[in-house]
């Protein structure tokens, strides 16, 4: 006595999975090229802008050029979303706090702070 499987509905099954997950890669792939594409045009704005400007984001002009010599399919905000996060929490970290008699004096961080050492 022999058993019929029905195999074709199980193939058909595994073979609609992988040509979608195959589509979902290169549907994934194409649609973060084009948010990288979409926000380096968005961050040539940021590269017409004075340096006390760029400095009110927390960047500096030498942050916008390192976002720019990554390659192309890359997102340039990142890189620049990075750097002042980090310089907000140096400007953070080094402020330190006096206590004399009942009032708070804050002291002001160096000029030469350590985040636009970094590279």
């Amino acid at each position: 006595m022999t058993t019929a499987y029905p195999v074709l509905p199980l193939a058909a099954g595994t073979l609609t999975r992988v040509v979608g997950a195959a589509f979902n890669v290169v549907f994934l792939s194409v649609k973060s090229v084009t948010r990288a594409f979409r926000h380096r045009r968005d961050a040539r704005m940021l590269a017409g802008l004075d340096g006390r400007m760029l400095a009110d984001i927390g960047i500096t002009r030498s942050d916008v050029h390192d976002a720019f010599s990554e390659p192309l399919w890359a997102d340039p905000t990142a890189l620049l979303r990075e750097r002042a996060i980090e310089r907000r929490m140096n400007r953070a970290r080094t402020r330190v706090v006096v206590w004399e008699g009942d009032s708070k004096i804050f002291r002001r961080p160096a000029t030469s702070r350590p985040a636009r050492e970094t590279v």
